[in-house]
């Protein structure tokens, strides 16, 4: 493991882009929006299941689900918007399983006629002190997996739902990535690669070669927060090292430089909850192999419990990748 150290200008308010989608990005926003540092949240947008399926099939928009999450987590309005935003209707019309942040968003794509706008002009509504992204305004991006079998899946929720194992993640079409995106990691002091699934939130944002191009250029740290818990049918048996090597595989010249992982005791009943209940396993740090990954741990007790889930401190998490920042 190797001690690195990065120039990142003399601004007070250092930048940071964060790659990620789904609750672990949204859990990690709303510690970090509380320290002074400024944001640039890019979200994955191939999603295709639930709501927000439903509506890129009828609105030929890409996908705003994960998008509604991070401007909620990220908003400073009242805590009762935030709920709303994050309501989801429970009824026997059209209405059911949808959410009234994902219904806003496709309004405001209706009126702006692209995403970027309609995510500004939510983040207005909400009081949102940073910038929110999509990764692309392809209406069309589509997630395929090739199986460990040979077969060929199509669609996000067909890979997640699929019971075979992933050998490897493309795009059916090299989507188009937005400038601003291109631009943030141009000016960005650090990189950051959120906790949550690797397959479905994390690498997508690895496979638009833009964003790999701009990586190779950029000389700022690249830095992953890895997940506390396996994903079933994904990372089964993984420890710290494996998902760094899978990251690594998808990036290009520059690899990762930083892993934060938690090293928290877990009781044993937590451990046979999740094992029986999720089929989910702690992550555990194998420092031998990473010795040998020429990458730098920091390590941390790191793990909260909310409502009976193992979570990541976010404020502890966010004053780490802080103190990495000022080095």
């Amino acid at each position: 493991m190797r001690s690195k150290s990065f120039g990142g200008g003399s601004k007070m308010r250092k930048k940071v882009v964060v790659f990620g989608g789904g609750t672990g990005l949204s859990y990690l926003l709303s510690g970090l929006k509380d320290f002074p540092v400024d944001i640039t949240a890019v979200i994955a947008v191939s999603d295709n299941g639930r709501s927000t399926g439903k509506l890129r099939e009828e609105f030929h928009i890409p996908a705003v689900g994960d998008i509604r999450k991070v401007i909620t987590s990220l908003s400073t309005t009242e805590e009762d918007i935030k709920k709303m935003l994050e309501y989801r209707f429970e009824t026997t019309s059209d209405l059911n399983g949808h959410a009234l942040g994902n219904l806003i968003l496709t309004s405001l794509f209706n009126i702006t006629g692209n995403l970027k706008d309609s995510i500004q002009d939510l983040c207005k509504l909400l009081d949102v002190k940073h910038k929110v992204l999509p990764l692309s305004e392809d209406a069309t991006i589509t997630l395929m997996a090739e199986m460990t079998n040979g077969e060929i899946v199509e669609g996000e929720s067909n890979i997640t739902e699929h019971s075979g194992k992933v050998k490897r993640l493309f795009y059916k079409k090299e989507p188009k990535v937005l400038d601003e995106v291109i631009e943030a990691i141009k000016e960005a002091d650090m990189i950051l690669l959120s906790m949550g699934s690797l397959y479905t939130s994390l690498i997508p944002h690895l496979l638009a070669k833009q964003v790999i191009e701009a990586f190779d250029h950029t000389k700022v740290p690249i830095v992953y927060l890895c997940n506390i818990v396996t994903q079933p049918g994904e990372t089964d048996d993984f420890a710290v090292s494996d998902h760094v090597k899978l990251i690594n595989q998808y990036l290009g010249k520059h690899k990762l430089d930083v892993v934060i992982a938690s090293n928290s005791k877990i009781s044993q009943e937590m451990v046979e909850k999740y094992s029986t209940l999720e089929q989910k396993d702690p992550v555990k740090i194998d420092y031998p192999v990473l010795a040998n990954l020429n990458i730098e741990l920091i390590e941390d007790d790191l793990l909260t419990i909310v409502d009976n889930t193992l979570k990541h401190n976010s404020q502890k998490l966010s004053s780490i990748i802080m103190s990495y920042l000022m080095r």
